[in-house]
């Protein structure tokens, strides 16, 4: 494996990639090219949760993918975690030769504040706004797909508003700010397939927000997956003991343990 802590860098802040990158074997096949999931975990844009992070890297790398997580800068100010993490995609496609990447498969996965994220670069990735602060074109930084869990979307009236505040902090009240930022309204028809999951009892998250986001891919054309559970609290990470919150057994939650099962699923099969 290839695990390696490197330095994405926009103006002055810096964010850390951690790999999980799977190595080549010549008696299983020396020139296999595998899909590559980018993970952003969640924190409200506050921090970035540990629960939603290796644990999550190391059953992808069960799957058959390389991964990586992104330790984004949180809190900052919009843009500058969507320009770290196009500047990721940008820095995978240019080490794809190197680290066996399949380069039609660049996944972006996002819990929570970080499906925001992962959902804001599905819906930017071919914005001026964007491309002008980064040195890639835009066909260096496109996802070729989304996983978003439980994610914040919707700036609207089912906003999870701490994670609005974190990120546009003095700007918190601009209502054009808002409204760029509440992804439903972004979305087009060069989004990237998405997968969505989502509880129906999330009470951080409300479900609604994968339901909006669903509504305008939908609308727009665009192909994706959406499971809703019956049950959950938010921040289920991967439901079960190992991402378990200290002290807190309503962050095990079986039923939805085999979302990344059927997202990994998806993601070979895109």
């Amino acid at each position: 494996m290839i695990h390696e802590k490197i330095k994405i860098t926009h103006e002055q802040n810096t964010s850390i990639l951690h790999t999980y990158i799977l190595e080549n074997f010549p008696v299983i096949d020396p020139n296999r090219k595998r899909p590559f999931v980018i993970i952003c975990p969640g924190g409200g844009y506050q921090y970035t949760s540990d629960r939603e992070a290796e644990a999550v890297a190391i059953k992808l790398n069960a799957l058959g993918l390389h991964a990586c997580i992104l330790r984004y800068s949180a809190p900052a100010i919009f843009p500058t975690a969507l320009c770290q993490l196009a500047k990721t995609v940008g820095l995978i496609r240019e080490q794809a030769k190197q680290w066996n990447v399949d380069v039609t498969r660049i996944i972006v996965m996002g819990f929570s504040a970080g499906g925001h994220l992962a959902a804001s670069l599905g819906v930017f990735w071919n914005k001026s706004f964007l491309l002008e602060k980064l040195g890639y074109p835009k066909e260096q930084i496109k996802p070729n797909g989304l996983v978003l869990s439980y994610p914040v979307i919707s700036s609207g009236e089912f906003a999870h508003q701490g994670s609005f505040q974190a990120l546009t902090g003095e700007q918190y009240q601009n209502k054009e700010l808002q409204e760029l930022l509440s992804l439903e309204k972004q979305v087009s028809k060069d989004t990237p397939p998405t997968f969505l999951w989502h509880t129906v009892t999330d009470k951080s998250v409300p479900v609604q927000n994968s339901l909006l986001f669903a509504d305008a891919l939908l609308k727009h054309g665009v192909s994706f997956e959406m499971h809703i559970y019956p049950k959950g609290a938010h921040g289920l990470s991967l439901g079960t003991e190992e991402t378990m919150a200290k002290d807190n057994e309503f962050s095990v939650q079986p039923e939805v343990s085999n979302w990344i099962e059927m997202a990994g699923r998806w993601i070979q099969g895109l």
